[in-house]
Order: structure tokens, then C-alpha cells, then sequence
């Protein structure tokens, strides 16, 4: 199987880290974002949306979006990261869909963009902070429920002694706010979370991307 990837992207990272840790060979096939390769004729006829990741097999298959590929990968394995059991299976999905609908929309595109990216920045230097500010509001408030009512103390991950699939993707999404250095400190749980997805062999072979593309922001900051 190939993954059409950017090393570095937020909805890359997650399946590369879950591949590694299920020991599901990838052929990481790179797309370069920042120079426009996704807006070319050849990508777009792989994916018409000029987006990653695009997984693709042998036999022609093509699977588009992060979520719907990690649930894919897992189910060819029958990995417990995406249980059988239809009420654990269901509460993984919760948490994915609350990531992807809410938290990324808030914090991804609307706080961290929203500096670092120019196409999500507004002209109007009063609509910018504006913008950053209603962002910022939002987003402490979804740090605080996945603090309090989505974490706990009795287990390091989501999905309890092991990382399930919303880990993964919850992982890449919350770390993005280490591109504008963002103090997670006020959420302890989510910091004691990070850490344990940090710790896990899989994460420096999934962010070695994304930790240059943070150490090039910060270092300018």
C-alpha cells in the first residue's frame, strides 16, 4: 500500500505513527505542500480535493481523509486500536468525531493557522485579533472538557493502558499548538497525555516533518 503523504501534515502524521506501531508496511509516497505539488495535474488526478492523504493499493483502491484511513488500516488488522465490541468501537468514533468537528476546526485552523499559515490569516489587523482571540476562548474551553470529562487518571491514554485511534489523531491535532508554543500547563492531563503519546517508538518515526517545521517557527519567533 502506498500513503500520498506530507511529512509534517497534521492528518498524516497520525496514520504514519499507527502504521508504525501496527507494523503495517506504508510506501510513504511524498507530496510537497509547500511548493504546490497538491495543486498539480498529476496529484489531482489522484485526488481531485489536492489534499493529503490520499492511501492507495494495489489494485487500484484509493481511500481519502485521515479518520476514514486509520479506521480502514485497523480493520485490516483487526487491531484493538479500533475495537470489535460495537460500544467501545462507537466511543473511539465519538472521539474522533469530536477532533475532527470541533476541536481541529477551532484550534487547528482558527488559533494556529491562524498564525502560522497566511491563507487562513485575516488583511484587517483588527479582524486577525479579533479572529485569534474568539479562537483562543474556544479552544481553552475544548482543552478543558477533553481534560476533565475525556481523560482520566486511571489510564494514560483515550483509549485507556493502550492508545486506540483517537489517540492518534487527537495526538497530531492538540500538538499543533507547539508551533506558536502554546502553554498546555493549565490542562495537566493533557499534558501527562502528550507526554505518553510522545514516549510511544512510533512518535519520532511519525513528527520527524513536523518537529523541523516547529523548530524553524520557533526559532524565528
Amino acid at each position: 500500500m502506498k500513503l500520498h503523504y506530507f511529512d509534517g501534515s497534521t492528518t498524516c502524521r497520525p496514520i504514519v505513527m499507527f502504521a508504525h506501531e501496527a507494523g503495517l508496511p506504508l510506501e510513504l509516497v511524498p507530496v510537497n505542500l509547500f511548493i504546490g505539488e497538491h495543486k498539480g495535474e498529476a496529484y489531482t488526478g489522484i485526488n481531485p480535493n489536492q489534499l493529503v492523504p490520499v492511501l492507495e493499493e494495489a489494485d487500484g483502491h484509493r481511500l481519502i481523509e485521515c479518520s476514514a484511513i486509520l479506521k480502514y488500516l485497523a480493520d485490516l488488522q483487526g487491531h484493538p486500536a479500533w475495537p470489535a465490541d460495537k460500544r467501545a468501537r462507537a466511543a473511539v468514533n465519538a472521539r474522533m468525531d469530536w477532533f475532527n468537528t470541533g476541536f481541529y476546526r477551532v484550534f487547528g485552523y482558527g488559533l494556529v493557522y491562524g498564525q502560522v499559515l497566511p491563507d487562513y490569516m485575516w488583511p484587517d489587523a483588527a479582524m486577525q485579533a479579533a479572529a485569534l482571540e474568539k479562537a483562543e476562548a474556544k479552544s481553552r474551553a475544548l482543552l478543558t472538557v477533553l481534560n476533565d470529562h475525556m481523560l482520566n487518571d486511571a489510564a494514560p491514554f483515550l483509549g485507556g493502558a493502550e492508545p486506540d485511534l483517537s489517540d492518534h489523531l487527537g495526538a497530531a491535532y492538540v500538538t499543533l499548538g507547539e508551533l506558536i508554543g502554546f502553554d498546555f500547563a493549565p490542562w495537566p492531563r493533557v499534558e501527562r497525555w502528550i507526554a505518553a503519546m510522545k514516549a510511544r517508538p512510533s512518535w519520532e518515526a511519525a513528527n520527524g516533518g513536523f518537529n523541523a517545521w516547529r523548530g524553524m517557527l520557533r526559532g524565528a519567533a
